[in-house]
């Protein structure tokens, strides 16, 4: 049941008057008080809606953006999607991350009951889908960049990962390679299930390492299995962090890319052109991503139905001279 102002009011033992007052920051409540009032908002999860919140300050037009962390690669360009389209639309961005874990969840939802901006747009934390999913049914109108598969209740901005890891796939048999590595990012993730189905519906291999989109995990994937004496020819590792890492140990092992392995990654960061030799990667369209999900959010909080499903973008192989 979902948590109303009047529940708010009851609990701090204030008017609905003066709990609106907290909540809209007007100066007429004294702070013992007002501190009283957002700890219950906090307390009790309160998300006050759009409409309440238009209607006590003409809408507050501002967007909040939750992400994990500023430092993935490609995060910069999906703030600056997002950026470009919510200043476009005349509306202020508030910025959160979670890198301190439940912790700066629980501060995030406490900002949120008592900031009352009129949506979220949110690259997902780890663990947060279910809190997340309670703001959406409290009232909180939310989009989703990249759902990991996980098809929540409300809007989500994907793009094709089955696709993506199958044209890595049909460019490395068109090659003429015949003994693949995968190197995975963290299997849980749908996106990363998806980019291995892909792979495997062409060129089906048993030869695959679980990953964790790190630079070390790739480095360590080639170090072993040359030192157990594998034959691969080609690695489609599941991010171009990963693939950095194959393609230093592959030199460092005296072995010639692509001459000897050919190395393909995924998402195309600033970073895959300037590798060596530069990464032939899957480009992901983050920038393009951040816009579909900012006008996705926009659109809803002016009164346009969202879709059932979600939002799909297309990736792309961009051929560079790591797997011609």
């Amino acid at each position: 049941m979902r948590v109303t102002i009047a529940d708010v009011a009851r609990e701090a033992g204030v008017s609905k008057t003066t709990v609106s007052r907290v909540i809209n920051f007007k100066g007429e409540v004294d702070g013992s008080t007002a501190a009283r009032v957002r700890e219950v908002i906090a307390g009790l999860g309160y998300v006050p809606s759009s409409g309440a919140v238009g209607l006590a300050r003409g809408r507050s037009r501002t967007v909040g953006l939750l992400v994990p962390s500023f430092t993935w690669p490609w995060m910069g360009e999906v703030l600056q999607g997002i950026v470009d389209t919510v200043e476009a639309a005349d509306y202020g961005l508030l910025l959160f991350t979670c890198t301190r874990g439940a912790q700066s969840v629980e501060r995030f939802t406490t900002q949120v009951s008592a900031r009352a901006f009129d949506g979220l747009v949110v690259v997902e934390p780890e663990n947060t889908l279910d809190q997340l999913t309670a703001l959406h049914r409290a009232g909180l109108p939310i989009v989703l960049i990249d759902d990991r598969g996980r098809h929540p209740e409300f809007p989500s901005v994907v793009t094709t990962n089955h696709e993506g890891g199958a044209s890595v796939a049909r460019h490395l048999r068109a090659a003429g390679r015949t003994r693949p590595m995968v190197v995975t990012g963290p299997t849980h993730f749908g996106c990363v299930r998806d980019r291995l189905a892909g792979f495997r519906s062409v060129l089906p291999t048993e030869l695959v390492v679980d990953g964790d989109f790190t630079e070390r995990r790739g480095r360590l994937a080639v170090e072993q299995h040359l030192a157990a004496g594998t034959e691969f020819d080609s690695v489609f590792a599941h991010n171009d962090i990963t693939a950095a890492g194959v393609l230093r140990a592959l030199r460092a092992a005296g072995r010639r890319v692509p001459d000897d392995v050919a190395v393909v990654g995924f998402d195309d960061i600033p970073m895959a052109e300037h590798t060596e030799p530069p990464l032939t990667t899957v480009h992901q369209p983050t920038r393009q991503m951040g816009e579909a999900a900012a006008s996705l959010l926009l659109s809803h909080l002016g009164g346009t139905a969202v879709p059932d499903g979600p939002v799909v973008l297309p990736t792309e192989l961009v051929v560079r001279h790591s797997a011609p």
